[in-house]
């Protein structure tokens, strides 16, 4: 649906974007980060045909942005940082406005008006100037002229920016139950977003592309090796940490125990494993072996943020500081 091959946009003497191809299939949300200046925008207003590429190209649903930019435009949705809105109009009339020039007919515009208001939860507001709107409703509304003509690509800019925490996950909501229909692309400094509402990440930093994946992929990537969570209960007495500890290192496959939580009579562990190693299955074993009680084992992923910072600190060359471990 989105197809990127070496796209490049120069600016004067800035080179914005760099050499960059990705592909977002049919139906998926894709979340779009990189630091301040890393070419985000700069990518997003090529794809919406706001900017031609200096090299390379990009399609929409098939078409070249830059051979048929009225086509692409037909067929995406764009909420930019900044709504595109008119404050000196009533939310109803803007839309309606907005739909005509999206070309809708005459019958369909009041009905899909009614639609968006609804779906973006500003029905209450529709006989209000925008003017006079907080800045939470302004987002919505801009969402809601985004989504007004049913596009098949959806290009979010910082989506909920400025919404409350209740408007947050409204928004969030609403944007993936518009995925399947519509394929998405969203750019948000806010990397919970990104794992709450999306199935695969792009990092772009200083223009070039540094890594596309989901973000469990990028985790195995990034690390090499497991990191399990581990819950340990003794139902006869209370537990030897030091012992537990002990026979969780002698599991084959194990590098590394950190004791994390103790409580009566149980006890919590992260246990990494070496490089390429699988380890759950045998830690299993060796606790259900040693008379214990496993209350949980769970794989732990880094942190998206932990992602985002070890990938855009490697292309700057910079080391990358590790997080202390806490020991109970």
């Amino acid at each position: 649906m989105i197809k990127v091959e070496g796209l490049t946009k120069r600016y004067a003497r800035t080179l914005a974007v760099d050499d960059i191809s990705f592909e977002v299939e049919k139906g998926q949300i894709v979340g779009f980060l990189g630091p301040n200046g890393a070419g985000k925008t700069t990518t997003m207003r090529v794809l919406t045909c706001f900017l031609p590429p200096t090299a390379g190209s990009a399609q929409i649903a098939g078409f070249d942005v830059l051979e048929q930019p009225l086509e692409v435009k037909k067929r995406i949705g764009y909420l930019p940082e900044t709504p595109p809105l008119y404050p000196d109009m009533e939310v109803g009339e803007y839309l309606s406005f907005v739909g005509r020039l999206k070309g809708l007919s005459s019958a369909d515009v009041p009905k899909r008006v009614n639609e968006v208001c609804d779906r973006c939860a500003i029905s209450d507001v529709r006989m209000k100037l925008i003017g006079k709107l907080s800045k939470g409703y302004r987002q919505r509304v801009g969402l809601a002229q985004a989504i007004l003509h049913n596009p098949d690509v959806l290009v979010l800019d910082e989506p909920t920016s400025g919404l409350d925490p209740k408007q947050i996950i409204e928004t969030r909501e609403l944007i993936r139950s518009l995925a399947g229909d519509h394929t998405i692309i969203l750019s948000t400094h806010i990397l919970s977003e990104v794992e709450h509402s999306c199935e695969r990440v792009i990092i772009i930093n200083q223009g070039k592309l540094v890594a596309q994946d989901t973000v469990t992929n990028l985790t195995n990537r990034l690390r090499g090796s497991e990191q399990v969570a581990l819950e340990i209960l003794c139902v006869n007495g209370a537990l030897n940490h030091a012992e537990v500890r002990q026979r969780l290192e002698q599991v084959v496959g194990v590098s590394h125990v950190v004791l994390k939580d103790t409580k009566d009579n149980r006890c919590s562990f992260e246990v990494e494993s070496l490089q390429g190693r699988s380890i759950r299955a045998e830690l299993a074993r060796a606790v259900v072996g040693a008379g214990w009680d496993l209350n949980e084992l769970r794989p732990v992923g880094l942190s998206l943020e932990d992602i985002f910072l070890q990938l855009t600190a490697a292309e700057k060359g910079e080391p990358v500081e590790k997080k202390e471990e806490v020991k109970a």
